[in-house]
């Protein structure tokens, strides 16, 4: 059922064949994943609580395979609250998280307001990397590097761009992203950057 999910993440509409027709459906959707780090749940931190083998523990990570996690931008491990957590500092509002994102849609409406995308995640990947807007190289080594040590696609290459931009939106930068607002991207993604 997961990888049926595949083509619709990518192209963002759902066809169904039949003999003699084919009918294409709109299917833009946000999908959004949760997994345990194992099938009991406590491999978390040292996880000395865990009680699979590393085999179990194999077999269920492989549940999500790697065509579909490709297609996945953000990938955020939630650790255990502990009770040192609960003395930090509260982030932002809700409110204040709100404007922030309103500005940051304002600015891709206006950024690619001429072509038909609006959003940054519309913008197909060959346009991120040649059009007229492409980041600048010297920003893109770290992301570069990952393609070329075959550590990811380039699906995945052109999913970092666009997580990108978006943190670029969201901190409010001028012209393109920079190279800390691609490695963010990298690491939303839980791709460690490798070493030159």
């Amino acid at each position: 059922m997961l990888q049926a999910l595949r083509q619709p993440l990518e192209s963002g509409q759902v066809v169904v064949a039949r003999a003699r027709r084919s009918v294409r459906y709109p299917a833009r959707f946000q999908l959004v994943l949760a997994a345990n780090p194992c099938p009991c749940g406590a491999a978390v931190g040292k996880g000395l609580a865990c009680r699979c083998r590393a085999q179990q523990r194999r077999e269920y990570l492989t549940r999500l395979g790697g065509p579909l996690l490709d297609r996945v931008d953000l990938r955020v491990t939630v650790d255990a609250v502990r009770l040192a957590d609960l003395a930090l500092p509260r982030g932002d509002s809700s409110a204040v998280v709100a404007d922030r994102v309103a500005a940051a849609r304002r600015a891709q409406a206006l950024r690619w307001g001429e072509s038909t995308w609006q959003l940054n995640s519309q913008v197909p990947g060959p346009y991120l990397r040649n059009g007229p807007l492409p980041v600048a190289r010297g920003a893109t080594v770290d992301l570069d590097r990952e393609l070329d040590h075959g550590l990811m696609t380039l699906r995945g290459y052109d999913r970092v761009l666009r997580v990108a931009w978006t943190v670029h939106d969201l901190r409010g930068g001028d012209g393109g992203p920079t190279r800390d607002d691609i490695g963010a991207a990298l690491l939303l993604r839980g791709q460690e950057v490798s070493a030159a």
